[in-house]
């Protein structure tokens, strides 16, 4: 329930410009919900109830627009209307919601045809937790105006918490055709598809919606989930069909591999490779296991594999020469691996970096600068790049630009060390509140 003493948000409309009943949506325009997790996916409930306390409408519009009026039907202009009105909102504006309910219900006994006021009721309800009532409510309401968005969102949002996830679909669903932009009923929408097993439906509302919020974490958080599902359903599948398949293996790898399981993924790898030797991309992923472990001879073995299946492989061909830098190899020879990588993948900027460091090495520093100015360009949040950029200018003697590239790389550095060291705060912090 939200605190009383919070200020809600209050939607203020010119009377002189009255808008329709119909055109009232859910939706303000500078406020953002946050949604709780809970058993894996965010549950909207809390959300739920931020939601409504964005949702008070402005209910003299009523008695200063005619066409609206006229909607309403009998008892729009009774005078008891107005003062039952500022009954509901000094109590909602003192944290007095059943209050503020109970004159919303006595205003709809004398004028029945009020449609907002069954969706400022049911927004007053859901506060309460009180579901049913909020739903039954709402559902009076669009029946008299089956235009008003406001009171569909709602709608949908308590058949939610009831467990209707397909009535809460349905009524979400038409919130968002009224408003496509709407985020918070599209996030809503997403989870109720998630609760009805919807999950590629939903996977592809929370694509949308992470277009428009690309920083939205939420969005962000759910959307991975929902992709992390869908991977154990196709992982399923293949298992069911042919569980000693290529296939079967290489995404069991991957899914080990993405958790930084790489032994887990080695194992896989390579009944991926007894299986289908030949097959293109079998020996890049065991060779990148290995190359993810530092295992250098036995990754640039099954990088030549690689190629020897694929030799448009740019990924496999610029790790040969990675390794090779790595080891404090020939730079001529990691520069002559790199720039092949290059040749089929211009674009390759982790390549980029490894011919400038070649070049480096091989005092070619002018040639070096060029591809690490377009890297930092690329990716100027990469500290790496910034220290071998100065490297490159002080040889040079640019010795300003060197600096500045410096400061940029401390810079950075000391960021990603204060985020360590909060991230292990918090770690330690977890651990203490263990039983």
């Amino acid at each position: 329930m939200l605190n009383a003493g919070v200020r809600v948000p209050v939607t203020r409309w010119n009377l002189a410009r009255a808008p329709s009943v119909a055109s009232i949506d859910m939706q303000t325009s500078n406020d953002r919900i946050d949604f709780m997790k809970s058993s894996g996916l965010a549950s909207p409930r809390n959300a739920a109830r931020k939601l409504v306390g964005f949702l008070v409408l402005a209910f003299a519009l009523l008695l200063s627009s005619n066409s609206a009026l006229a909607q309403s039907g009998a008892g729009a202009d009774d005078p008891r209307v107005s003062k039952l009105y500022g009954d509901a909102k000094a109590a909602e504006a003192h944290g007095d919601f059943a209050g503020a309910a109970a004159s919303y219900e006595s205003l709809l006994q004398v004028a029945p045809r009020l449609a907002p006021a069954y969706n400022n009721l049911g927004s007053l309800y859901l506060r309460q937790r009180e579901y049913k009532k909020a739903a039954a409510v709402l559902e009076k309401g669009l029946k008299i105006d089956p235009k008003m968005s406001s009171a569909s969102a709602l709608l949908g949002i308590a058949l939610y918490e009831l467990g209707d996830y397909a009535g809460a679909g349905r009524n979400l669903e038409s919130a968002l055709r009224a408003n496509p932009r709407d985020n918070n009923a599209e996030l809503f929408l997403a989870n109720d598809l998630i609760k009805l097993g919807k999950i590629e439906q939903a996977a592809e509302h929370l694509r949308q919606l992470s277009l428009r919020q690309p920083e939205n974490q939420e969005v962000l958080y759910l959307l991975g989930k929902v992709h992390m599902k869908l991977s154990e359903q196709a992982l399923t599948k293949l298992n069911a069909l042919d569980a000693n398949s290529v296939w079967a293996h290489e995404i069991s790898g991957e899914v080990m591999e993405s958790m930084k399981n790489y032994d887990g993924a080695l194992l896989e790898y390579k009944k991926a490779v007894e299986v289908a030797p030949m097959q293109a991309g079998t020996h890049y992923h065991l060779g990148n296991a290995y190359w993810s472990l530092n295992m250098w001879d036995a990754a640039t073995e099954q990088f030549h594999a690689e190629l020897a299946n694929d030799p448009s492989n740019c990924m496999a061909q610029w790790k040969i020469g990675n390794i090779i830098l790595e080891q404090h190899g020939d730079p001529a020879a990691a520069l002559a691996e790199t720039q092949k990588a290059l040749d089929a993948c211009p674009d390759l900027m982790e390549a980029r970096v490894d011919r400038a460091r070649a070049l480096i090495k091989l005092e070619r520093h002018a040639d070096a600068v060029k591809d690490l100015e377009a890297a930092v360009k690329a990716d100027p949040a990469e500290a790496s790049t910034h220290f071998l950029l100065a490297q490159a200018y002080r040889a040079l003697g640019r010795t300003q630009e060197a600096q500045a590239e410096m400061k940029v790389f401390s810079k950075l550095e000391e960021s990603a060390r204060a985020k360590t060291a909060e991230r292990a705060k918090e770690v330690l912090q977890e651990k203490s509140k263990e039983p």
